[in-house]
């Protein structure tokens, strides 16, 4: 384990319940790490107050403002080139982030679905549950994986299956796999922190902490 705590990017576009839920595994010495930098894609982003109650740096780079990604990506990297950025973590961000090279293998994005199942362009919030429920499906779940290129399309890191219940709503299957997101991301970072996650092609490998 590192002995410098990983310094961290939170992205977000909403509420960031799970930008909470890091700061609290954070607070209980789960996870090495340190939140150094909060930025929102909507000015309203309830995710920035979080960070601000927390003394974090919260920023607001608005999609709506810029009339391309590659505009809108040149803004989010000239926010975190001011900050020492170890990882970038994508908590419920629905605007594409270009990697650039400089954080190539250092983005990780939370999906809630099984990729590649139910995931790509669209397919965000409540639209994947939806999805879920009117394909027929038994099971959904979450993903955390690394970022290229394409939409919810990296090598992945962590999934866990979640059953979807014949009486389910959107609103309750979205409720149980918010509880793996919230598992799942934690232990990605730890893994991450620890210098585990080996990346060879479309797959991770998870080395054995044991051996060198």
């Amino acid at each position: 384990m590192n002995a410098t705590p990983l310094r961290i990017a939170v992205l977000l576009s909403g509420e960031g319940t799970s930008l909470e839920n890091l700061f609290e595994q954070i607070d209980a010495g789960a996870v090495p790490a340190q939140v150094v930098l909060v930025v929102a894609s909507k000015p309203k982003a309830g995710g920035l107050a979080r960070a601000q109650r927390r003394g974090v740096p919260a920023l607001a780079v608005p999609r709506k403002k810029y009339p391309d990604p590659g505009a809108f990506n040149d803004a989010l990297h000239a926010v975190l080139a001011d900050y020492e950025i170890d990882l970038v973590a994508l908590l419920g961000f629905l605007s594409p982030f270009e990697t650039r090279g400089r954080f190539d293998g250092r983005t990780l994005n939370v999906h809630p679905a099984l990729i590649p199942a139910f995931s790509g362009k669209g397919f965000y919030g409540q639209r994947v549950h939806e999805a879920v429920l009117e394909s027929g499906a038994r099971y959904s779940g979450a993903t955390v994986h690394f970022v290229d290129a394409e939409y919810d399309h990296g090598p992945i890191i962590l999934q866990e299956a979640v059953e979807v219940r014949d009486d389910d709503t959107a609103h309750s299957l979205a409720g149980r796999v918010q509880e793996a997101e919230r598992r799942l991301v934690p232990e990605a970072i730890r893994l991450f922190a620890a210098g585990r996650l080996q990346i060879a092609g479309r797959r991770v490998r998870i080395a054995d902490p044991d051996v060198p």
